[in-house]
């Protein structure tokens, strides 16, 4: 027998009816049972929270995703092990081995992405890189910005790399983004391509993980040309706008949106490129008046609407004919024209660039009340490209607006079904005085 056991006494005798020992610590008493320790309580949502320091919400988001301290579910409870929340601390604990500590001492010292990299610091190594680069316009980098700060570090900016670059995880985040905010997701989407792509580059990860999730759905719409009837009521619309109105308050209306309108349908331009226009980019004295799009009006944060000096695209560039009802509202207005520093067609009233979206402010409310509350400035632009296909063909329509591919005009601008091949006479035998054998 073994003297070394630790023993000790207890006051219940083992029955059918109470067959446990009475001594707690695991120690053997007389009585021949083994003590059973107590179980370690499990902690609630409350006990991590605090604990941790975090919001309850911020546990139950780790938990959707699999970043956080595994829990388990009792009954409608959410419940934790001490064990599993300290296992955690320590897998999450930037010194807990030598290793870890020389990756982050290299990520400060500015020597490479690693797996142990926050998604927040990758995001900020990657803007640094492309911003570095010159080759992306001002306005592109406000957009990966805007993509980067509202939509994927709310979500992800917490995580370490080899915690985020999941597929699984990835793909929901991207989905539950995209039915509310389609196009949010697709911007997150493409940042978090480029900046994971950089993960690869460095070794920090073996793969892209965002070439392996789902597809976004994305909401195509037929093209929506204004009809003939519709412009003369656009038309009869900005009239009504224009017209002064007795004790209405703010400045007169001008004859701006009139002529901009007119340009728009005169050639197919964007709105941008329109607005960028310079007297200079004109000549209304040739035999066949002409007007060169070589620019376009820009948005940067932090910066005035300034122009660009160059079009959205290298087939943007192009000169095109000006129609005879463009060509007298032009010479009208040169006539009118008071200088500015920027030799602009349409200045605004402090003589700087006009700025786009006030044009489609001024065009929502002039629409008003219309029935064509669904028309942009751009859908003169997909009318120009709908007649000159009709009456023309999509080459010429697609060299009007200034594209690389004639497949993007008939996608996205061209308003008319596609066209069946004439099978009429073949179908025929399937009518009702069919030829029999």
């Amino acid at each position: 027998m073994n003297t070394n056991t630790s023993t000790a006494s207890c006051d219940a005798m083992p029955t059918a009816s109470a067959p446990r020992c009475e001594v707690s610590h695991g120690k053997r008493c007389e009585c021949g049972f083994r003590a059973i320790k107590e179980p370690q309580r499990l902690l609630t949502v409350d006990d991590v929270a605090r604990w941790l320091g975090k919001p309850k919400a911020t546990l139950y988001t780790w938990r959707s995703r699999q970043v956080g301290p595994r829990g388990i579910r009792v009954g409608n409870a959410l419940r934790y092990r001490r064990s599993e929340v300290e296992r955690w601390l320590d897998e999450h604990t930037d010194d807990t081995t030598p290793r870890c500590g020389r990756r982050d001492e290299a990520e400060q010292a500015g020597d490479g992405i690693t797996s142990q990299t926050l998604i927040s610091r990758l995001g900020q190594v990657w803007l640094e890189a492309i911003i570095s680069e010159g080759r992306l316009a001002p306005q592109t980098i406000n957009r990966y910005e805007d993509s980067l700060r509202c939509a994927v570090l709310p979500a992800l900016g917490s995580l370490r790399l080899r915690e985020a670059a999941r597929v699984s995880q990835l793909d929901q985040f991207l989905k539950t983004t995209a039915k509310g905010h389609p196009t949010k997701a697709r911007h997150a989407k493409n940042v978090l391509g480029q900046m994971l792509a950089m993960a690869v580059r460095h070794d920090a990860i073996d793969a892209n993980p965002i070439r392996e999730v789902g597809r976004l759905r994305r909401n195509h719409t037929r093209p929506r040309a204004l009809t003939a009837e519709q412009l003369t009521a656009v038309r009869a619309a900005i009239r009504r706008w224009q017209t002064p109105e007795p004790g209405k308050p703010g400045p007169r209306p001008s004859r701006d949106l009139a002529d901009i309108v007119d340009l728009l349908l005169a050639t197919g331009a964007r709105i941008g490129e329109v607005l960028a226009l310079r007297w200079s980019d004109i000549d209304l004295a040739a035999a066949r008046p002409t007007v060169t799009f070589n620019g376009t009006l820009v948005y940067v944060k932090g910066r005035a609407i300034f122009r660009q000096e160059q079009t959205k695209t290298d087939a943007g560039y192009r000169t095109v004919t000006l129609p005879r009802f463009a060509t007298d509202m032009l010479l009208r207005r040169k006539l009118d024209a008071v200088g500015n520093p920027h030799d602009a067609i349409f200045p605004s009233r402090r003589r700087t660039w006009l700025s786009p979206n006030n044009v489609r402010r001024q065009w929502r409310q002039a629409r008003a009340d219309t029935g064509l509350e669904w028309a942009t400035p751009h859908t003169f632009r997909k009318t120009v490209a709908t007649l000159l296909d009709r009456e023309a063909d999509t080459k010429t329509a697609a060299a009007q607006l200034g594209h690389a591919s004639e497949q993007i005009t008939t996608r996205h601008y061209v308003d008319k079904p596609h066209q069946a091949p004439d099978t009429a006479d073949v179908l025929n035998m399937l009518g009702p005085n069919m030829p029999t054998t």
